[in-house]
């Protein structure tokens, strides 16, 4: 809650316990007036017992249940003669009892203050408080364009060095440059040389780009400005731009520095694909990013790091000499970065009995921040299972855990769901050990994940940046084995495929557009890059429909390959779906011992099958 917030509930709650005391006294003090004629012959009834004579001309009587009248009388006549003449019996006048009370200014004022000056009082604080929250926006109307820039010190003992960051020894090669000049700035000053004004990290979400920024900072042991390129966009025009100057102007007075622009296409993609074209404020933004690197002096010991996971968006002007002219690549680790990160994210962690190197092998594909992610997950499994350290299992627990969701074991298989569940898994593993190019199995299992029924864990035994056809079409096979199976066993399929189906297409449809892997297309290439906005296909309609010919053609390919393995290894899968039906998992070194053959032993044909 807001201050603002606060002081607003705490005048409407006294304003409404003001309303309640005013009501309350008033309900307290109400006496019923009536003419003098009325208020004696009550007395006279025997209906008042009591009354009070204020200052000498007010009457105030009670009842016996404290019922009250009021009545005004001649101030120079005594009730004892007003009662003579009414005819006042004397006994009733004996009983009577009478008081006389001079003003009650206690009373005076308690009604004064409830009734007038309090009222007075809040609507006065009321009026104070929204004037003084007034001046305080006015005030911010001329902070509105400043950056509001954060600063790091390089000093902070919990700073994060080169050395707290694994897998990227290329990375921090090129950004050793910049840390010596930030360090050294003389010595490249004095012999011509000139340093980046900017370094552009490029790279996957979660692989270090911010990171190293900072690790880049603490080594030079210069301060470091931080600002997302989000925060630069307004809705209001000039703002942006204005926070630009603000912020380079801030790194200027405080150099040498590091000023760091952190997802950096938010405002620096190429300008003119917006919906309003080159006017948009985005684009000013930008255009004042390039004008400030342009002023950069040749002494002026500032550089600008920033990061992006779409370097294809990003405007060519951001790219040319004297701006962002030095591009670092961060690519997801492989397998021998992934051992050394995952050395760093365990050391702060109780662990007992583990083998990081299996773990490695297992998570390709995951990030410096996936893996981070993944020793924390490991730490939850183990304290919730009351352990005192981490094991083994609760790594490899919690790889499947980030892949694919917690175990759901409020799902129960029916007889005939768990039947066509441990086929299909069955399916996958069977074609993916007997044919020579796909990727070997880890694990097989059909407990429920997620939204997978089942799951079949495979891990290449090498991580290659080149791939063959051959090699693309065999874990397209691999994929569709579920899907064999399911049609060779039950001569049927299910929806259990739906997600194998997908994924398979978008990889075909990649080999045909992308790679060049089609004889009829050829090796063009009809895959864009990435333009906002841009929908329009760079291809006629006969070549789509080519397109989808050539895809179909790929799937069948692998499906019929997938299919001679089912086929001629039925006895195999057989035996793989019982075991998975009556233990729902199985590992590795059980399911090589099930198989009894070597990886890749069965090959069938290059070619379409007539199975399909």
């Amino acid at each position: 809650m807001t201050n603002q917030q606060s002081y607003l509930l705490i005048i409407t709650s006294l304003l409404v316990l003001l309303l309640i005391l005013s009501v309350g006294y008033q309900e307290v003090n109400k006496e019923q007036k009536l003419s003098l004629d009325n208020f004696l012959q009550k007395i006279k009834n025997g209906e008042i017992n009591r009354v009070m004579i204020v200052n000498r001309s007010e009457l105030i009587g009670r009842t016996a249940n404290d019922q009250k009248f009021k009545t005004t009388k001649d101030p120079e006549k005594s009730l004892s003669d007003l009662l003579k003449d009414y005819e006042v019996p004397s006994s009733t006048i004996f009983k009577l009892e009478i008081t006389q009370q001079t003003t009650n200014l206690k009373e005076i004022g308690i009604g004064l203050l409830l009734n007038i000056i309090l009222p007075f009082l809040l609507i006065g604080l009321i009026f104070w408080q929204f004037l003084k929250h007034t001046q305080r926006g006015a005030s911010q109307i001329f902070t509105f364009g400043k950056s509001g820039i954060k600063v790091y010190n390089p000093n902070d003992p919990d700073r994060i060095t080169f050395k707290d960051i694994a897998g990227l020894e290329e990375a921090k090669e090129e950004l050793m440059e910049v840390v010596e000049f930030l360090k050294t700035p003389d010595k490249f000053i004095r012999i011509g040389a000139r340093i980046p004004k900017g370094v552009l990290l490029v790279g996957p979400p979660g692989t270090g780009k911010t990171l190293m920024a900072r690790a880049c900072a603490a080594e030079a042991g210069v301060p470091f400005f931080y600002i997302s390129g989000s925060e630069f966009v307004e809705m209001f025009v000039g703002v942006g731009a204005s926070r630009v100057r603000d912020a380079f102007a801030i790194a200027k007075k405080n150099q040498p520095c590091i000023l760091f622009i952190d997802e950096l296409d938010a405002i620096g993609k190429v300008r003119g694909s917006g919906i309003t074209g080159g006017h948009e404020e985005r684009e000013q933004t930008l255009n004042q990013i390039l004008v400030e690197m342009d002023g950069f002096e040749k002494g002026t010991k500032v550089v600008v790091l920033s990061a992006t996971n779409r370097g294809d968006t990003l405007d060519p002007a951001l790219l040319r000499p004297g701006r962002f002219d030095r591009k670092i690549i961060l690519d997801l680790p492989d397998v021998k970065a992934r051992e050394e990160i995952l050395k760093i994210h365990i050391r702060d962690k109780k662990v007992r009995k583990i083998n990081l190197k299996q773990v490695a092998e297992r998570t390709p594909g995951f990030s410096g921040a996936d893996l981070a992610n993944l020793c924390n997950e490991a730490a939850i499994l183990a304290a919730r299972k009351n352990k005192e350290f981490i094991d083994q299992q609760e790594l490899l627990d919690a790889i499947e855990k980030v892949l694919l969701g917690p175990e759901r074991k409020t799902k129960a298989y029916s007889k005939k769901e768990k039947e066509i569940a441990a086929y299909h898994e069955a399916g996958h593993a069977i074609v993916a050990h007997y044919l020579p190019h796909s990727n070997p199995v880890q694990k097989i299992s059909i407990i429920s994940r997620g939204r997978a029924g089942g799951y079949t864990l495979k891990t290449p035994l090498e991580e290659r940046n080149f791939y063959f056809r051959k090699e693309f079409i065999d874990e397209l096979s691999s994929m569709l084995g579920g899907y064999a199976a399911e049609k060779t066993i039950f001569n049927d399929t299910t929806t259990g495929a739906s997600n194998d189906l997908e994924i398979a297409t978008d990889l075909a449809k990649q080999l045909i557009i992308r790679f060049g892997m089609s004889e009829k297309i050829g090796p063009i290439a009809y895959h864009k890059p990435f333009r906002e906005f841009n929908i329009e296909r760079d291809y006629s309609e006969k070549t789509a429909e080519l397109i989808d010919e050539e895809i179909r053609k790929i799937i069948n390919l692998a499906l019929s390959r997938a299919l001679a393995v089912i086929q001629n290894k039925k006895e195999k899968l057989d035996k793989i779906a019982k075991v998975l039906i009556k233990k729902e998992v199985i590992e590795k070194k059980q399911f090589e011992k099930l198989i009894g053959e070597p990886k890749g032993s069965f090959n069938p044909p290059l070619e379409n099958s007539e199975l399909i």
